[in-house]
């Protein structure tokens, strides 16, 4: 008898997170296809089928969320009886960026706008899915963010507090932070009102190769590797958002994908942390990015830039307990492989 493969559907399958949790399932076996406006950037995608489509349009989510098995692909119709709910969705999906992009408040309207309308479609669409076939067990894992945290428990550098629990009373310091904390609440009230199974993850700086690393929604660890590869061997001087003494913790984009796939395979429903413990300065992120480079690098402070909460740090104590998870990898090690690939991306341009 056949082995029954499963079915994922990957939502933002053509950006950083989404296309590396392509491959981690399809290296497990799965069937996948993948659905974004976008091509994956940097390397072909190795989703069975790769949708190109905008899903804040409600027609377009309906058709996605639909698996025909060998009936046919997405573009075929199929008599209904054929088709079937996805196993799992990952929810990746949204208008996002680095600091340049969210902190600014000229993107505001665009991020509440088109985020909060996928999450909003892929729940509903499910459920009148669900409702069809009368069965519902198709997992939906969304991939929220620690910018719903509270500002005001994010102001102390080397204290801050973001323990699940100390969401409430609620006061992200950004407009991406308040769609990311509406968007898990909907996710929860389609769990409770409808018995979706979901999955809710708080994502604390995921970083990597194949992730955006120039034009402006850069994060942080990719903009500093940018920077510190573009000097001359000799070294040079970096522009710094701010002072360089706000905190954060960074984790590398491997070890997201392992607790991703941990908590998809558990009963835990979330919300989780997704992060590493170690916290460090912006300007302590400069110095590993230097003494992997081996340039001599100096550093000048641009004072009036975005920059988000003072100080942010995961903390794993339910992600350890729930899940057996845990990071493994320090900062430099990640740094190392992340700064490697960024200067081969550059060497590629010049060339």
């Amino acid at each position: 008898m056949a082995q029954y493969v499963k079915k994922a559907l990957v939502l933002g399958a053509g950006g950083f997170i989404g296309s590396h949790m392509v491959k981690r399932l399809k290296s497990e076996g799965y069937w996948v296809r993948g659905v974004d406006k976008k091509a994956t950037e940097f390397s072909k995608t190795e989703a069975d089928e790769f949708v190109y489509g905008d899903l804040t349009d409600r027609n377009f989510v309906r058709r996605v969320l639909e698996y025909k098995g060998d009936r046919g692909n997405f573009y075929n119709s199929v008599p209904e009886r054929y088709i079937q709910p996805f196993d799992e969705i990952y929810q990746f999906a949204a208008d996002m960026g680095g600091a340049g992009f969210v902190f600014t408040g000229e993107n505001d309207a665009d991020i509440m706008h088109n985020s909060v309308l996928i999450n909003l479609n892929v729940l509903e669409e499910q459920r009148l899915m669900n409702d069809r076939k009368g069965k519902n067990t198709t997992k939906i894992f969304y991939s929220g963010s620690a910018c719903m945290y509270p500002e005001h428990n994010q102001l102390d550098p080397d204290n801050p507090d973001c323990r699940e629990e100390s969401a409430y009373p609620a006061n992200p310091d950004s407009e991406y932070g308040w769609e990311k904390l509406f968007s898990e609440r909907l996710y929860f009230a389609y769990h409770r009102n409808y018995s979706i199974p979901v999955r809710v993850t708080r994502y604390h700086n995921i970083f990597g190769p194949e992730g955006t690393w120039n034009g402006g929604r850069e994060k942080a660890p990719a903009a500093i590797c940018r920077k510190v590869a573009e000097l001359p061997d000799t070294g040079g001087t970096i522009e710094v958002w701010g002072d360089g003494e706000q905190t954060r913790s960074f984790l590398y984009i491997d070890e997201c994908i392992e607790a991703s796939r941990r908590l998809m395979d558990s009963d835990f429903i979330g919300p989780v942390n997704i992060g590493s413990e170690e916290m460090v300065t912006i300007n302590e992120l400069v110095e590993t990015a230097a003494r992997v480079s081996g340039k001599v690098v100096k550093r000048k402070h641009k004072l009036d830039a975005p920059l988000g909460v003072r100080g942010r740090n995961s903390n794993n104590d339910v992600v350890r307990r729930e899940l057996g998870w845990d990071y493994e990898q320090t900062l430099e090690e990640g740094i190392r492989k992340t700064y490697t690939w960024i200067e081969e991306q550059i060497n590629e341009q010049n060339h």
